[in-house]
């Protein structure tokens, strides 16, 4: 399970990835493991606002249907339409090919409330 040490990490298995005052947002290795093979992804539009812990999209594996919950309270500014085409990505490419959303935060101290690598990993150790 890969979790990579440049970015945070939400209690509902998204990453965040700080640029230049915005937040791309995808959901983790773990995630996707235990979703298994995704066949379709569902994004908000470019210009809803989000709010921290609520539901901004969903992905459907051949298993279930999942939720994906804002890790930041923000307007949405870019979306990933490759995965209209291609939701496997978020197998094949969870952290780079997959991300989901790019968030202009509108409160950069909810970032303070995600985890580190290290408390990410623990967390999903325990599970």
């Amino acid at each position: 399970m890969s979790v990579p040490d440049e970015l945070l990490y939400s209690e509902e298995h998204e990453w965040v990835k700080k640029e230049d005052g915005r937040l791309r947002v995808g959901v983790t290795d773990f995630a996707q493991s235990e979703l298994g093979d995704i066949v379709f992804v569902e994004l908000p539009e470019v210009g809803d606002e989000l709010e921290a812990g609520e539901p901004f999209g969903s992905v459907e594996s051949v298993k279930t249907v999942s939720e994906l919950y804002a890790p930041v309270t923000g307007k949405v500014v870019e979306i990933n339409e490759d995965l209209d085409d291609s939701p496997e990505f978020v197998n094949e490419s969870p952290y780079e090919k997959a991300w989901m959303i790019v968030v202009e935060p509108s409160n950069e101290s909810e970032l303070d409330d995600l985890m580190s690598p290290a408390q990410y990993s623990d967390m999903v150790s325990d599970d």
